[in-house]
């Protein structure tokens, strides 16, 4: 089997077991993982937190100031959305797991309206 039609048939068993968020939320997240990993010296496990930051951190960067609405319009409001959406992710075969990962990893590592308020980086302005 190919493996978009891996992927096809993983998004098709997100769909059945919970369409609480959009299919877009889930790509978002494995590219978000992405992004962290090539931030990274070398490829390891990421802790919860440290990919909810990189969520933050990559919706800042592709949506700007728009990165909240997009994310509430894919059904993710807090950092607790994350990790539904990993867990839902090991669950179909898409992510892999360590014993010590735990969902509430992602609980309340950070306030949406504040890392996503007033601290937004305009890109280029303040450099020198």
């Amino acid at each position: 089997m190919s493996d978009f039609a891996t992927l096809e048939a993983a998004f098709r068993e997100l769909e059945k077991r919970d369409g609480r968020y959009h299919e877009r939320a889930y790509l978002f997240v494995l590219a978000a993982l992405e992004y962290a990993q090539g931030r990274l010296p070398a490829r390891r496990h990421l802790s919860g937190g440290e990919l909810a930051w990189a969520c933050r951190d990559f919706a800042l960067e592709q949506f700007g100031l728009l990165a909240p609405t997009v994310l509430a319009h894919w059904g993710v409001a807090a950092t607790q959305d994350f990790g539904r959406i990993v867990f839902m992710l090991i669950d179909v075969g898409l992510l892999a797991r360590q014993d010590s990962d735990r969902i509430e990893d992602f609980d309340q590592v950070y306030d949406f309206a504040e890392a996503f308020g007033s601290g937004y980086r305009w890109p280029g302005v303040g450099r020198s």
